[in-house]
């Protein structure tokens, strides 16, 4: 049974390495995440062959952020691949120059809004506005959907508060941070269960370690899918 709810992060080392556990995860999961980790061990090459050769959609995770001239090109040229997810940063003038690179593919932007491994002191060191984390990434995720985000990442903790905002009608919320329930949180700092994440708005959940780093990966996955399912 698939849920393209589910979506696995290949958080490994290189492309080798991302179809072998494709290989092991098997018909259990139809979505796969490839991150800025992976770009230079054959990420690129390793997404085109899981979506043209496997079927399998395809979220691009490089949080894009520079000059919009230089987004816009980017994204231009990462859209080739056939993306269904691409990732930039939330900055409005980020967002719109994604929109506008993404314009001739059905490619779907992505806005970060705050990263779940961060906390308030951590965006205290970074010099940050003061604030709640929570209002500051709906916040955020307004203005994105305002400069027309197709949707945003952010935290299951913040995911019911984006879904009631005006501007989210319409848009997805995809969530990292989510951890099944008993599993190391890793280097997360706000996180949910799957089934959590989904009941706060979550239209995707990424799961990378509690899946690929599982004694079984595809029955690790394959209970995730069935704690979405009993939703």
């Amino acid at each position: 049974m698939q849920d393209d709810r589910l979506i696995v992060a290949l958080d490994v080392p290189h492309a080798a390495a991302g179809l072998e556990l494709s290989a092991r995860l098997g018909d259990a999961v139809s979505f796969y995440k490839i991150g800025l980790g992976m770009l230079t061990g054959g990420g690129l090459a390793l997404a085109n062959e899981l979506k043209q050769e496997h079927g399998k959609r395809i979220f691009l995770d490089m949080k894009l952020f520079d000059i919009g001239a230089t987004v816009e090109a980017a994204v231009r040229g990462l859209c080739q691949f056939d993306l269904d997810f691409l990732t930039v940063h939330g900055d409005p003038h980020v967002v719109r120059a994604a929109k506008e690179g993404a314009s001739k593919s059905d490619t779907q932007i992505l806005a970060v809004t705050i990263l779940t491994s961060l906390d308030r002191a951590d965006l205290d060191d970074s010099l940050i506005q003061a604030g709640d984390i929570a209002d500051l990434v709906c916040t955020r995720a307004a203005r994105a959907f305002a400069a027309g985000a197709d949707g945003v990442i952010a935290s299951p903790n913040e995911a019911a508060m984006i879904r009631a905002l005006p501007e989210a009608a319409g848009k997805l919320i995809v969530t990292p941070g989510v951890r099944p329930a008993g599993t190391d949180k890793g280097d997360q700092k706000r996180i949910a269960t799957p089934g959590a994440a989904v009941n706060a708005g979550a239209d995707h959940i990424v799961v990378g370690r509690p899946v690929w780093q599982a004694d079984d990966p595809r029955a690790a996955a394959q209970a995730i899918v069935a704690e979405l399912a009993a939703l």
